[in-house]
């Protein structure tokens, strides 16, 4: 991989990583349209190393919360009235929510890396998740808040969550942050929420991919290129938190909608006229 392709694939990586529109599904495309193949065990091991950076600008972003959390979670293992401390359910919630995405992660791997890395399937999953992510916005009542998460709230969103690496085009925030529209919390509260669930899950998948699949990367992409879009990831990421979490404070998630159903669209017509392989 040449680093202009590196550098490219790390901007749609950091754009659309924590955007409900399949950050894994416009990879995907993209490396399709710069000649890659999308099965390949490099390019696989590449695709979610570079998730990597853009977890890491959330962790940044987040660093405060995250603290807080940590520190509220370890006290409340050993004092029982710190366990009242809303950020000690938080903990608990973000290790549960984490659970599902790694068992299902760890067992259907060789299919995820394989057989459901295809055009077909990244295109049905924006369409027919979209309209889930429809129901889930227009829910009656969005008015619960971070201090209201429970262990319950947590497991829900974590097995929704587990659908996103089987399925790419789901969109790992797009399962998470429908998740919480359906379970009442408001839109700023369901988006830090996918945050939260995701810091865990996409650092143990970058992590996993980086140790067991370094030859291939090696073989194939090559670690420069790796690195580069792991570092542009991370940049464009933080700007794109920031971005979004000022936008869903004043406006619901029609616009992502109708992005994924156009694009959905679109690319059913690119493989149906053999522009782009399946």
């Amino acid at each position: 991989m040449n680093w202009f392709h590196a550098i490219l694939l790390g901007i749609v990586e950091g754009i659309t990583e924590f955007l409900p529109v399949s950050s894994t599904g416009h990879l995907n495309i993209v490396e399709s349209f710069l000649g890659y193949r999308i099965d390949d065990p490099g390019m696989t091991a590449f695709t979610a190393v570079i998730q990597v950076g853009a977890i890491i600008a959330a962790i940044v972003y987040f660093w405060k919360d995250i603290v807080r959390i940590v520190v509220a979670w370890v006290k409340g293992l050993r004092d029982a009235e710190a366990r009242k401390d809303p950020d000690y359910r938080l903990g608990w919630g973000v290790i549960i929510g984490s659970v599902p995405v790694a068992v299902v992660g760890l067992l259907f791997k060789g299919a995820i890396e394989t057989t459901l890395r295809s055009m077909w399937v990244i295109a049905g999953a924006l369409l027919l998740w979209s309209i889930v992510m429809w129901i889930a916005d227009r829910r009656p009542h969005h008015d619960r808040g971070m201090h209201d998460v429970t262990l319950k709230d947590s497991l829900v969103i974590g097995l929704l969550q587990a659908l996103a690496p089987v399925f790419p085009g789901i969109s790992r925030s797009g399962a998470t942050i429908s998740a919480g529209l359906f379970l009442g919390f408001d839109r700023v509260t369901a988006t830090r929420l996918s945050f939260f669930m995701g810091i865990p899950a996409l650092i143990a998948a970058g992590g996993l991919e980086a140790a067991t699949q370094a030859g291939a990367i090696s073989a194939t992409v090559g670690w420069g290129p790796t690195v580069i879009a792991t570092l542009v990831s991370f940049v464009v990421a933080y700007a794109s938190i920031a971005w979004l979490l000022k936008f869903v404070s004043t406006n619901n998630f029609t616009g992502f909608i109708i992005y994924r159903v156009l694009l959905g669209l679109f690319l059913v017509g690119l493989l149906m006229i053999g522009l782009i392989p399946a």
